[in-house]
């Protein structure tokens, strides 16, 4: 476990409800019903090259001009939740003020609450499009706030560095390759011993945002794919043709991958990496075979270019050492709030992640921004109060 003076908390990976209190702790359990098992959090450890965070981000935080408590309400992904509800702890403890309580629904029903107006903010894996942005009155700005991979997490006992080439990690996904040594698998893993065993494939049975960049991915380095199933925060996963199962949030899928032997899912990096389950290694465009983890990620994400408009979507990265499946993730918020309170709020929320929330996302297994992108980040999210200025130099 991570040492309190390291301001992060001990990680519950079953994040059922809201955060009700925002006390400061060595761990964090969802009240009404959260689990009591927590996993040990890793040490941090920085990016290179390019994409690099914010050097000041120790700074302390100024505080915000409010006259009184305000209360923020999110909803959203649960991939970046564990990071979320750690900035929203801490950020209490600097501005006790200011409580944020933010509810891991996924990202469907977080574009949803967003939608009808029902939260201050929500959060997903894949930005709004334009037609859905439309649909709010009030504006919307897609504020990328950390960025992750998306790992195949497997359970096979004795059954270590498993490499999956494009073509299988499709088939197992697609039911074409139903056992754990079918002979295409067996071809990528010379020497490990594969058990005669049936492949339970673990999707997520919520609208999700990792389900839509995870079906993305496939979509886009597999003709058929794209064509009998294709892409989106649902899809119709084809279980005539295997074993399938599905849970909950990545919370969910997790803990049927720890529950199933011979069970295989798509899951946030820092889900996998911090539950102790074992990942492939994928093979990217390069043709080379790629471990996830936090260093292969900022590869990824120092080959994009991220426009101005802060959509960017990372189907299938170029790169030689880029992991193929990584996705920035945003938070939702309105151009415009009725209450000139809450929106100096969201700005000082917003300044928090972008600044010291950034130190915290390696350890938790995230990818820290990139400066420029925090940058633009902060200049797009500075229009939400006349009252407030994000800096995060």
């Amino acid at each position: 476990m991570i040492a309190r003076s390291s301001g992060l908390i001990k990680r519950s990976y079953q994040i059922t409800a809201s955060i009700c209190t925002l006390a400061f702790a060595a761990s964090l359990t969802a009240c009404g019903g959260g689990s009591d098992t927590t996993t040990q959090t890793p040490g941090a450890t920085g990016t290179e090259g390019t994409a690099t965070p914010a050097e000041n981000a120790s700074a302390p935080m100024e505080k915000p001009p409010l006259t009184g408590q305000v209360a923020l309400t999110g909803a959203g992904a649960s991939f970046p939740a564990p990071l979320y509800q750690n900035w929203f702890v801490q950020l209490n403890q600097e501005v006790p003020e200011l409580q944020v309580n933010y509810q891991s629904v996924g990202s469907g029903a977080g574009v949803e609450q967003f939608t009808a107006g029902t939260v201050d903010f929500g959060a997903s894996d894949v930005a709004m499009k334009d037609e859905e942005i439309a649909k709010v009155s009030r504006g919307v700005l897609l504020l990328p706030m950390t960025a992750g991979s998306i790992v195949m997490a497997y359970n096979l006992p004795g059954v270590e560095n498993l490499q999956l080439p494009r073509d299988v990690y499709v088939g197992i996904f697609n039911g074409t390759i139903t056992k754990w040594n079918d002979p295409k698998i067996a071809e990528a893993n010379p020497g490990v011993q594969l058990p005669d065993q049936e492949i339970t494939v673990v999707h997520r049975s919520d609208g999700s945002g990792t389900t839509g960049v995870f079906t993305e991915h496939l979509a886009s380095i597999n003709e058929s794919w794209a064509k009998s199933i294709g892409s989106g925060k649902t899809v119709e996963w084809p279980t005539a043709q295997g074993k399938f199962i599905g849970g909950k949030g990545n919370e969910g899928v997790t803990a049927a991958i720890q529950q199933n032997a011979g069970a295989i899912g798509y899951v946030e990096y820092g889900y996998a990496k911090n539950n102790n389950l074992t990942m492939a290694t994928l093979q990217n465009k390069a043709g080379k075979f790629i471990a996830p983890n936090e260093q292969a990620a900022s590869e990824t994400l120092a080959s994009v270019q991220l426009p101005e408009n802060l959509r960017a979507f990372i189907n299938d990265p170029e790169g030689e050492n880029s992991y193929p499946i990584v996705t920035y993730t945003w938070m939702l918020v309105y151009e415009k709030y009725d209450d000139p309170q809450k929106a100096i709020a969201m700005e000082a929320m917003i300044q928090y992640g972008l600044t010291k929330g950034q130190e915290q996302a390696a350890a938790l297994g995230y990818v820290p921004l990139p400066k420029n992108v925090i940058e633009k980040v902060a200049a797009t999210a500075d229009k939400i109060s006349p009252d407030y200025q994000i800096k995060v130099n």
